[in-house]
């Protein structure tokens, strides 16, 4: 996917542009605008999954798992953002979304030019590709936004030799994936290759079967829309974008594959019936990037299990990040909780999220899409899609929305769907639990090892606005308001960056 069409950033970090294809070449058939597009697909699940970015930077800054012997880890884990690692030096290098940023610019602009050239390639197959383009564009700002907070801004390619830019504010940079999002969602159908009215029949000569999971939908552009709202506090609209994927997912279904279904347990970590959204490309994958092994996509490098698994599901002594016995404990009340409980048949610990509890390192298991070649060591490949959003994600984050705005009954409702999928009691009124602390704690466990718990941190410390220590710094203790407002809540730049671009300043908690 990343071959043809693979655009990199000039100037914005000094990278040479480098492409397979040249210009003279591209853009004139079908199969370059196909190409082309996967391939801005292939540079932002590159981007999000390279060197464990999403699972690094979203699960280990004060979450549930520790690390095992990995000092680069350990300093994540520790607040120290700053501390001279490679790793984390590359992974706070934004060379890798700014190649997504200017190969979705390019294909805006360039492949309406294949129209006239190649009769195949319709005015509404490219109104749609460009759709996506724009939504692969607008999640890229926003996955950067969640990050480093003020982000430059760039609207359009330059041929891929940008100028040096400063950073731009990041309610303008979310305001300008809002507006793309709003108006690529008018266009994108809710499934390709199958009956959709908005794009019937094949895309690009297959059926849905090919695509579902693969690129973004309507649906897609709906949850990122959610998101960004919701990251800016804005519940209003995180309730009705929402809503519109829970009104309207199932419209995504039919043509002859597995559709979106709520998950039951076994289906989400065993794959029963071939529906988990971690394993191959399913519907159920609403915002996500598959490594399908069927087509040669696994790695070695880029998944969850690299970092969680070990004997007896990989040939490996121990897991390099784990969740402690305490913290299980303490995350999993619930007799009843399939995720993690007691059996009350067997007698026995379920091992659906954690293989081996009674060790005195438990394997996080919820996630082991494996595809073992032959192998040396403790070499194994992996085909777990990188995953950003499913269908109890979307319900989990409408119950926030409705909690916040007051909507308790609507709250409580998606609450109850996504938690009673997993056996757990249903949220009772009159119990005296805060309901906002209630939807957390579900998104906690059910998302845990997805991505999602930093984020999820400072979501919550936004609501609640406590005034107690959320962090000492030098030995001053902080209020999460002043954390945040120190730019705290984000990630220092690479310093290859600002060496690059002398209108780059570093994050101030991290100068």
């Amino acid at each position: 996917m990343v071959g043809v069409g693979n655009f990199s950033c000039k100037k914005i970090d000094d990278v040479q542009s480098t492409r397979l294809a040249t210009e003279e070449s591209n853009w004139k058939t079908l199969e370059d605008a196909r190409a082309n597009l996967l391939s801005v697909y292939g540079l932002m699940r590159s981007a999000t999954v390279s060197d464990n970015t999403h699972w690094l930077m979203g699960d280990l800054r004060q979450g549930d798992f520790q690390i095992t012997n990995r000092a680069d880890l350990k300093s994540i884990v520790t607040g120290q953002l700053n501390a001279q690692y490679p790793v984390i030096n590359r992974i706070t290098n934004w060379r890798r979304f700014y190649a997504v940023v200017n190969a979705a610019s390019l294909f805006i602009e360039r492949s309406k030019q294949i129209i006239p050239l190649d009769s195949r390639y319709t005015q509404i197959n490219n109104n749609v590709d460009v759709a996506q383009a724009r939504i692969l564009r607008a999640f890229a700002y926003f996955y950067m936004v969640r990050i480093w907070g003020d982000v430059p801004l760039l609207t359009s390619s330059h041929d891929g030799d940008f100028v040096k830019l400063p950073r731009t504010g990041k309610d303008k940079v979310l305001q300008f994936a809002t507006t793309e999002l709003l108006a690529a969602a008018q266009v994108v159908p809710f499934k390709y290759g199958g009956d959709d009215p908005i794009l019937p029949g094949l895309y690009y000569g297959a059926g849905w079967a090919s695509w579902n999971g693969n690129i973004f939908t309507r649906l897609s552009a709906y949850i990122i829309l959610a998101h960004i709202a919701a990251w800016q506090g804005n519940y209003l609209d995180a309730a009705t974008y929402s809503k519109f994927v829970l009104d309207n997912y199932t419209r995504s279904n039919g043509s002859g594959s597995n559709g979106i279904v709520y998950l039951d347990m076994d289906a989400l970590t065993e794959n029963v019936n071939y529906y988990s959204p971690f394993a191959f490309k399913r519907a159920t994958v609403l915002v996500g990037f598959p490594f399908e092994a069927g087509n040669g996509l696994s790695t070695a490098n880029g998944h969850i299990e690299q970092l969680t698994l070990a004997e007896p599901f990989i040939p490996k002594a121990q897991p390099e990040m784990f969740v402690p016995k305490d913290s299980i404990l303490r995350i999993f009340t619930d007799p009843k909780d399939l995720r993690f409980s007691i059996n009350p048949i067997s007698g026995l610990y379920r091992t659906n999220y954690f293989y081996n509890f009674t060790s005195e390192q438990p394997i996080f298991n919820k996630i082991k899409v494996i595809y073992t070649a032959q192998t040396s060591g403790d070499f194994t490949l992996f085909s777990s899609t990188m995953l950003f959003s499913r269908i109890e994600e979307v319900t989990l984050l409408r119950a926030e929305a409705c909690a916040v705005l007051g909507q308790r009954d609507e709250a409580i409702t998606a609450l109850n769907k996504a938690s009673n999928l997993r056996g757990t009691s249903t949220f009772d009124p009159a119990s005296g639990k805060n309901l906002i602390d209630a939807i957390f704690e579900e998104r906690r466990r059910e998302l845990m090892g997805e991505g999602w718990r930093w984020y999820d941190i400072v979501r919550y410390n936004r609501i609640k606005n406590a005034s107690g220590t959320f962090i000492s710094k030098n030995g001053t203790p902080l209020t999460f308001r002043q954390f945040e407002s120190a730019g705290g809540i984000y990630w220092p730049i690479s310093q290859d960056v600002i060496n690059a671009n002398s209108l780059i300043t570093q994050n101030p908690y991290w100068q």
